[in-house]
């Protein structure tokens, strides 16, 4: 689904968007420029550490990572501890986080 300015319900209540954010990983900072530039979008970073989503609406795992994937960044990040609740997410054919949808 692409989302454009004019595809997005304009309204005080803002969509949440968690942009995940690893080690070594790029295109994080563009992922949340795009979306915090949408009216009715709202995204933050969040570290990889972290284990809960259930602030967010959806969720965004920026692609690439600085030097290819040579030093096995996107191997590893499947072990950080924010995979369990992205991973659980997709199982329950959640967007991201337990947010459910909202009046937009």
């Amino acid at each position: 689904m692409i989302i454009t300015p004019s595809s997005v319900p304009r309204t005080e209540t803002k969509m949440r968007f968690a942009v995940i954010q690893f080690p070594g990983s790029n295109c994080d900072q563009d992922c949340l420029a795009a979306i915090n530039g949408l009216d009715g979008l709202h995204a933050e970073y969040v570290w990889h550490k972290q284990t809960s989503l259930d602030d967010f609406d959806a969720v965004v795992l920026p692609g690439g990572f600085a030097y290819g994937d040579y030093l096995r960044c996107g191997a590893i990040a499947r072990f950080s501890p924010i995979m369990k609740a992205v991973i659980g997410d997709a199982r329950a054919g959640n967007p991201g986080g337990q947010a459910r949808p909202r009046d937009l």
